[in-house]
């Protein structure tokens, strides 16, 4: 900031006093003037060159530099920088370097590629029965939204030592060790509209205990007398395909049977219920036997309704066709002749 030298004014006080510098830019800039003017510093030890080997080391995979890792850390990249470009830079160099530019390739995310040529319009059908709409027309008040699905392998642990509850700065205390009990399914049918559930605990999965599940609701009010009920399934064996479609539609004449795209489960409703089965009534596994799993997923079914904020469904056809573009425009742009090698392409229909 300048020379300055120390003076008072009496006993108990002191001031700084400007020098010449300091002075001339404080009368010109007044308290601006005051602050640091930009210093040189020290030199960069490893110039933009070696930044930039960093960040496309980075940016690819070590089996494509023939490194036998499935993925980089900074020590890696820095010993595999020493030996390419015979630099030395520290790990923390490179944690620094990649921080900068928001890379982390010791993380990774699990991705599904979208397979079927017709994807966008078999989901967004299902997205506007959400929405009250089919075939571009409004459900009617007699018309009923329906996610069915299966919650495989409950399993009842008989744990060697009773659990402990929680008790001051202590948590629940669930014994490791246990003795199987066997397992179940659950099988449950989601009211859209209506926000209710109806289930049923089954021996086994198939063909025959959904059906039953059917049987349960298409007999129960108001579904019985429903105009239509539209069925939302994915594409699990106990209803697969066109003769699950012919089973149902001659079992029961006003109910349709829509089946999800392979790989879309994240677009059934009753994938909203079943997190919130697990975690507040089955977690962790604590039972006896299977006939205490039986009794005691009845009664919580009250206790496991989401809240409407969560039963309030917020992905639209619109927000789909936003996603499908970002796939698109991500994918051209790793791929600039516009097909990846094991894509067969994805065609839309009019309606997308």
């Amino acid at each position: 900031m300048g020379c300055r030298t120390r003076g008072s004014r009496g006993p108990a006080t002191s001031v700084w006093t400007l020098c010449g510098p300091a002075r001339r830019r404080f009368a010109v800039e007044r308290l601006h003037g005051l602050t640091d003017r930009p210093r040189s510093g020290r030199p960069p030890v490893h110039g933009p060159v070696v930044r930039a080997e960093v960040v496309a080391l980075a940016c690819a995979l070590p089996a494509e530099h023939d490194v036998p890792l499935s993925q980089w850390n900074c020590p890696e990249i820095a010993r595999e920088l020493g030996i390419r470009c015979e630099v030395s830079a520290s790990a923390s160099s490179v944690r620094r370097w990649l921080a900068a530019d928001a890379l982390k390739p010791w993380q990774h995310r699990s991705w599904i590629s979208i397979r079927d040529p017709a994807f966008a319009v078999k989901a967004a059908r299902v997205l506007d029965l959400y929405a009250g709409i089919w075939h571009g027309q409004p459900l009617g008040p007699g018309d009923v939204v329906i996610c069915a699905d299966e919650k495989t392998s409950i399993q009842a642990r008989c744990r060697c030592h009773p659990t402990l509850a929680a008790g001051q700065a202590r948590a629940m205390r669930v014994e490791h060790d246990y003795r199987r009990g066997g397992a179940l399914p659950y099988m449950a049918a989601w009211d859209v509209h209506r926000g209710q559930v109806i289930g049923r605990c089954e021996d086994t999965t198939g063909i025959e205990p959904f059906s039953r599940l059917v049987t349960q609701v298409m007999t129960a009010r108001p579904y019985a007398a429903a105009d239509r009920v539209f069925w939302i399934v994915d594409n699990g064996s106990s209803h697969r395909g066109q003769a699950s479609i012919d089973r149902m539609r001659h079992a029961w004449p006003n109910a349709h049977l829509i089946h999800l795209r392979v790989h879309a489960s994240r677009l059934d409703q009753a994938e909203i219920y079943f997190p919130l089965v697990q975690r507040r009534v089955v977690a962790p596994n604590d039972f006896t036997d299977l006939d205490q799993i039986r009794e005691r997923l009845p009664r919580s079914r009250p206790a496991t309704m989401p809240s409407p904020d969560l039963s309030t469904w917020k992905f639209t056809r619109r927000e789909l066709e936003n996603l499908l573009h970002r796939v698109d425009t991500h994918d051209n742009s790793a791929h600039p002749s516009g097909k990846r090698p094991d894509d067969p392409g994805r065609t839309y229909g009019p309606d997308h």
